[in-house]
């Protein structure tokens, strides 16, 4: 982990890191230089480190407001890098609350949200992504998405992302040198000995890129929206992947006149699904809303499923819908009620068209294909063992890096200055440097940590 400035902080935090509710434990935890202390008057006695004491929680007048274990962890060995104790008691909202009034009665102040997280960053426990990948794991979806936070809460994002940092300063270095000391044979870089660097550098950024965009699929999940005519069975399509009666299917047309949403998981993969009024001309002022509100929602999707039925070509509403919403997007094809016009399932791909699948959704027929395809939309196909989790500002932070990488091949291969190769390199560090954390601004670690939930 590469060392940032320790930040000395002289409060203490207290905040309850249970969630709310009803439950059979309550954990409230304290960090600070105060925190040993407040404890010993809370519990009457010293606690020994890291050994878990049953004692009964007194109040100032020495009366028992709760009974549980009491744990010490000093610093630096602690979550936050700062003498931390934490007092497991019962999961009573009343009585946790009576006991985070008693340790703030005797110094500590309430956490922010992701402050004990926040303080572990400052004092080098965990890196940037270390601790968003703490968010990531409290809010996993899935199972995949859990083992992908886990995987960049101990460091394997970091450790590929620090791997590649090492190569590019190292490049920096020699670049640089040759530049201060052009008449010294120091065994700086040659140009064919750079390029050979840089390409070793862009093929490692490219892999963990790719490794990135999947696990920033399993964090932000995916938005698929559902179109078509009136009762090509839109709804019903929607009901199957979510595995219950979330939308009315009828034969009456124009039944859905608003957007039906739902988060679902769909092989490990969050989706969220959005169905839509169908599509036509109507003169109802209350179906016409809906026809805008699915154009709108079309064009927030990342991928959309366009339904038709078997058989039928595709009319004027759907090419005309496909013109204005499409651009840029993944388009998909579905042709349903396969079961009406004796058609197996199967899937059509031709050049740069739509891939189009032929499928049942009322029997489940060809929803297997369904699912592979957009699998294969996303990139998610054969999803890596060893993918770590990640988020959009990574993605954004890998690809400029790359950006700047590509740039100085491009000096290299031109024989152009030293000195634009070298600030193509360090653009393509500072790059790497923003997902670690290495090069931070206060405002966005303000709204990471901001998201966090108290008492983490």
């Amino acid at each position: 982990m590469r060392e940032r400035a320790i930040v000395t902080t002289d409060d203490t935090i207290v905040a309850i890191a249970t969630p709310p509710g009803r439950g059979g434990i309550g954990v409230i935890r304290l960090s600070g230089p105060a925190a040993p202390g407040i404890a010993r008057k809370i519990v009457n006695s010293e606690l020994r480190p890291r050994y878990a004491h049953f004692r009964r929680f007194l109040d100032k007048d020495g009366a028992v407001l709760e009974e549980g274990i009491a744990i010490c962890f000093p610093a630096p060995g602690s979550y936050t890098g700062e003498d931390v104790v934490e007092f497991h008691a019962h999961g009573s909202r009343a009585a946790l609350d009576l006991l985070v009034q008693r340790t703030v009665e005797l110094g500590a102040r309430q956490a922010r949200p992701g402050e004990f997280t926040e303080r572990a960053f400052h004092n080098n426990r965990i890196d940037l992504i270390q601790a968003e990948a703490v968010a990531d794991l409290i809010d996993s979806v899935s199972s995949q998405a859990a083992r992908s936070a886990i995987r960049s809460l101990e460091g394997e994002f970091s450790r590929r992302i620090n791997n590649l940092l090492d190569k590019i300063i190292d490049l920096r270095i020699q670049v640089e040198g040759s530049l201060d000391f052009p008449e010294e044979d120091a065994g700086f870089a040659t140009g064919a000995d750079v390029a050979e660097k840089l390409d070793s550098c862009r093929k490692e950024l490219d892999c963990i890129l790719a490794t990135a965009r999947q696990g920033a699929i399993l964090k932000e999940g995916v938005n698929v929206v559902i179109a078509g005519r009136p009762n090509v069975g839109k709804s019903t399509l929607l009901n199957v992947l979510a595995g219950r009666d979330a939308a009315i299917v009828s034969a009456t047309p124009g039944t859905t006149r608003d957007l039906i949403e739902l988060d679902i998981t769909l092989d490990g993969i969050p989706l969220h699904i959005v169905d839509t009024a169908g599509l036509r001309t109507t003169r109802d002022t209350v179906e016409e809303e809906g026809i805008r509100r699915a154009k709108t929602a079309a064009d927030r999707a990342d991928i959309l499923i366009l339904i038709i039925e078997c058989g039928q070509p595709l009319g004027m509403e759907e090419k005309r819908f496909l013109q204005e919403v499409a651009a840029g997007k993944q388009v998909m094809i579905l042709h349903n009620k396969i079961d009406l016009c004796r058609v197996e399932p199967k899937v059509e791909r031709g050049g740069n068209s739509p891939v189009e699948i032929f499928l049942s959704a009322r029997t489940g027929a060809g929803l297997g294909l369904l699912t592979a395809q957009l699998k294969e939309l996303l990139g998610m196909k054969n999803l890596r063992e060893d993918v770590f989790i990640a988020r959009r500002r990574h993605l954004e932070a890998l690809t400029r890096a790359g950006q700047s990488i590509h740039q100085a091949m491009n000096v290299c291969a031109g024989k152009q200055g030293m000195e634009l190769l070298a600030e193509h390199l360090r653009n393509a560090q500072h790059a790497l440097g923003e997902i670690t954390g290495v090069y931070a601004a206060d405002d966005l670690l303000g709204e990471i940590f901001s998201r966090f939930c108290l008492g983490k």
